[in-house]
């Protein structure tokens, strides 16, 4: 698994930024940046570390499939954070989740029993648009185009058929989408100067399997991992989002951890948290 390391890569205090379903690291560049810049100040400064999930990006792609699952990217990441903390130890510990990132936190800081690979628990966690219970028509459309991933003609063909289906992720500028485009895309295998999206197709192949039924069976499973979070923790929610209901996310504030909600105007499923609103709220809850 590889992951993107930012800061003081020494520092004690820890960031782990986790990408959604077929994203990859590179998506926290600006955020990582951002953080950085603003621990400065602060003895010792961050660490911020953003891996790409297996299957995704520069990692390994896995021979079966079926292991695309949550609970396998959950074990990766306690393997991580045995690295991490061998390197140089770990005393401050966050987590930044972007959809499936923010599941796979869950399953982490949800589990109090679980034995972490560091000395201390997560301790502010940030869940973007993704909560315990999620719609199934955004799920739907999601596996609409998983897995469909080019050939595309250039950088600029790719780009824009990535923002085709990611109108969710809200206003930006042409600059700021390529600059999150770029790390999607690897040359084709043809060598003919076509670009295809930088993960393994079949990471659609288990998500596909999943039925309505199944999806509301794991909702409780799910609030009872979030119930079970001690971590101050904030809930990004894009106020447009179709995957993350309004609903769920009030229930999220009452219950749990009393997770701190945070609507974001004119964006859906998810933020991006490249917009200076977005980075702003992000930094100074795990600054602040």
């Amino acid at each position: 698994m590889a992951y993107w390391q930012w800061g003081n890569p020494t520092s004690a205090h820890v960031v782990l930024c986790v990408h959604g379903l077929s994203r990859q690291g590179r998506d926290f560049d600006t955020l990582a940046h951002d953080l950085c810049e603003r621990a400065e100040a602060l003895p010792g400064g961050i660490r911020v570390v953003c891996p790409d999930v297996v299957g995704r990006g520069e990692s390994d792609w896995l021979g079966d499939p079926a292991l695309y699952q949550i609970p396998i990217y959950a074990a990766d990441m306690l393997a991580l954070l045995a690295q991490l903390h061998a390197q140089a130890p770990v005393t401050t510990l966050d987590w930044v989740g972007t959809s499936m990132g923010g599941l796979i936190g869950l399953a982490l800081c949800g589990q109090p029993g679980l034995p972490l690979p560091v000395p201390v628990p997560v301790r502010r966690l940030v869940l973007n648009d993704v909560g315990p219970a999620l719609q199934w028509s955004a799920i739907a459309r999601i596996g609409g185009y998983l897995g469909l991933g080019g050939p595309f003609a250039s950088l600029d063909e790719a780009a824009n058929a990535l923002w085709a289906i990611s109108q969710g992720f809200g206003p930006h500028s042409t600059a700021q989408w390529l600059a999150l485009s770029r790390p999607m895309l690897k040359p084709a295998a043809d060598g003919n100067s076509a670009w295809r999206l930088h993960y393994d197709p079949a990471i659609a192949v288990p998500f596909k399997q999943a039925t309505e039924a199944s999806t509301l069976q794991g909702e409780a499973m799910l609030w009872q991992l979030y119930d079970q979070v001690t971590a101050k923790t904030l809930l990004l929610r894009g106020a447009n989002s179709d995957l993350l209901s309004r609903d769920t996310a009030l229930a999220m504030t009452q219950r749990g951890p009393h997770a701190t909600l945070v609507e974001l105007a004119g964006v859906g499923h998810a933020p991006t948290l490249v917009a200076p609103d977005q980075r702003d709220v992000v930094t100074g809850f795990l600054l602040g």
